[in-house]
């Protein structure tokens, strides 16, 4: 080192070997001895290796160090790589095991920075995507409002996958949809409340915002409380308003029945019913036809109330004239069916209680309205049988008709009109021959609708039953009559007397009948006699002992007189074929 050092002197460079020599030559003026001299060069070669070794221990250390970061770098890589799941990513790393530590590092740097950033970006998408999922689910648990921001997420950084961000957007779109529908329906509660507060005339924004003040209408859509409890709030409001609303149209119905009841039961005139039109118009409707703004406002209703209690009013100054009304419409149903009352006493009686107050007004009114229903009821099971007596009736006056056509010498004349009375002869001839049917049937009738009621059919308080058995043996009499005018035809029949004598001969007063002959066309007989007696009845209202001898005298009198012109008629049957045929019809019953 010495020689080495020595070489190069003039260098000017300081180095160990021209520190040594100068060391010499400092020793050589001191003198130094050369133990000495030997001592400080091995103290000099014990500093060089120290120094040697700390530098080779910073060395060791640093390599150490490297070794560490590379292992720190490539378990950081392994941990991303699983936490991204970014597996085709961690396939392009280049696999660096051979050359320098560093230039392992260096071949791993860029690899890792790509997947911090990517991380860094993961971190963020999971972070924004929680965010949603926590504002939404704390808006429908009602924690918390559509204009709060929620607390920021805690990202699980173990798994930052595709696939588990994948999950969460799908969780958000459920949210969100769940969202969607919330506050459709939410918008569709809050337009009910609009609709029925509008109907019922309530105010809508205190009535709306008592359940939520985000429900008003300066509130975005989109911040509207979609809550639970905001759902059943709304519910609840809706069911109630429904509740109202219909007990507010039962009400407006009673009363809306009430008026038009008090304005039949007075007459009042249409001028004063159209000023309650608004009233009276959904007396009818369904809950949900009523849609009208202000339909079924709390006024309305006390307008209508006070209306009713003062046709109330009215009405109890006009009490007899509405019960004689009623009394009216009962004697009228009485009337048409047939049933015999007695409506003067009747009338007596709503006098005495009117007059003398012991009996409230509507009852009164309601026991006359429970009368008119039964009335009604009996008229309408007595309406098949009352049907057939008319029937029965018609067919009777026919039979009558044709009695007295019969008898009419002119009858086949060429005068005019004959031909109509032929064709009704016709006609009544054989609506006639349908009598005895019509009678089995009605008695049928009768008899089911006895015992059905458990009392006697009468008719103009005469039982039909008796009337109809009476009209049997008066028609019985009639066709015994007929056949022994026949056989004493038969008797006096020369067979050599003209067709002029034949008629022109009369029979004796004593065996012509009472009754007189009635012109072509008239319709009295036992029928109209009937007719006539069942409306004495309902005028006088009680059947007197004149009256029930005019009924017999009716019953008893035979449906025509009997017919001594047919013997007459049927000696000229020889000479005129067309009046013989027609005599030999009318003959028959």
């Amino acid at each position: 080192m010495t020689v080495t050092d020595a070489e190069s002197p003039h260098l000017g460079e300081i180095t160990c070997g021209t520190l040594l020599q100068k060391l010499q030559e400092i020793w050589d003026e001191v003198g130094e001895s050369d133990e000495q001299r030997d001592k400080m060069l091995l103290q000099i070669e014990q500093e060089c290796l120290d120094v040697y070794k700390r530098k080779v221990e910073q060395a060791a250390k640093s390599r150490a160090e490297l070794l560490q970061t590379l292992s720190d770098a490539n378990a950081e890589l392994s941990s991303l790589t699983t936490s991204l799941g970014e597996k085709t990513f961690a396939n392009g790393i280049p696999d660096k095991s051979s050359g320098t530590i560093k230039e392992q590092l260096a071949a791993i740097a860029p690899a890792l920075e790509q997947l911090w950033q990517q991380k860094e970006e993961r971190v963020r998408a999971f972070s924004d995507v929680q965010s949603q999922i926590q504002k939404i689910s704390g808006e429908i648990a009602g924690g918390l409002s559509s204009n709060e921001l929620p607390l920021p997420p805690i990202v699980d950084e173990s798994d930052l996958s595709l696939k588990k961000l994948d999950s969460f957007h799908s969780q958000l779109q459920e949210l969100q949809k769940e969202k969607s529908d919330r506050l459709q329906k939410v918008l569709e509660f809050v337009s009910t409340v609009h609709d029925l507060c509008a109907v019922l005339t309530l105010d809508f924004l205190t009535t709306v915002t008592q359940v939520h003040p985000s429900l008003d209408e300066e509130t975005a859509v989109q911040a509207k409380s979609i809550s639970n409890d905001t759902l059943s709030m709304l519910s609840k409001t809706v069911l109630t308003l429904e509740d109202d609303k219909k007990q507010r149209l039962r009400k407006l119905q009673e009363l809306a029945t009430q008026l038009v009841d008090l304005w039949n039961l007075m007459d009042t005139p249409d001028e004063e019913r159209d000023l309650f039109n608004h009233v009276t118009c959904n007396i009818s409707s369904s809950v949900d036809d009523v849609t009208s703004p202000g339909a079924l406002a709390r006024d309305l209703i006390n307008q209508a109330e006070v209306e009713v209690d003062r046709l109330d009013q009215l009405k109890a100054s006009r009490m007899k004239e509405i019960a004689f009304k009623k009394q009216s419409e009962l004697e009228e149903i009485y009337a048409r069916a047939h049933v015999e009352i007695n409506p003067e006493s009747a009338r007596e009686r709503i006098m005495s209680l009117i007059d003398a107050g012991n009996v409230e007004h509507t009852e009164l009114l309601a026991d006359m309205d429970s009368q008119i229903a039964k009335a009604r009821e009996e008229a309408v099971s007595r309406k098949d049988v009352l049907d057939r007596v008319e029937k029965w009736m018609s067919a009777c006056e026919e039979e009558s008709w044709l009695e007295d056509y019969n008898r009419d010498h002119n009858r086949y004349s060429s005068s005019r009109g004959a031909h109509l009375n032929l064709k009704r002869a016709e006609k009544a001839r054989i609506l006639v021959s349908k009598i005895p049917t019509m009678v089995d049937t009605l008695v049928a009738k009768i008899r089911a609708w006895e015992e059905e009621h458990s009392m006697s059919f009468a008719y103009d308080g005469v039982p039909l039953l008796a009337m109809l058995d009476e009209y049997g043996m008066l028609r019985q009499e009639r066709e015994d009559e007929k056949r022994r005018l026949r056989e004493q035809k038969k008797v006096q029949e020369q067979p050599h007397v003209e067709q002029d004598s034949a008629f022109s001969t009369r029979p004796s007063t004593a065996a012509r009948p009472v009754s007189a002959k009635k012109p072509v066309g008239t319709r009295a007989n036992n029928g109209g006699a009937n007719r006539r007696l069942s409306l004495n009845a309902n005028q006088n209202g009680s059947r007197s002992v004149a009256k029930e001898g005019g009924r017999r005298e009716s019953l008893n009198k035979p449906a025509a007189p009997a017919n001594y012109v047919a013997i007459s008629k049927e000696e000229a049957a020889a000479s005129s074929p067309v009046s013989g045929a027609a005599d030999q019809v009318s003959a028959s019953p």
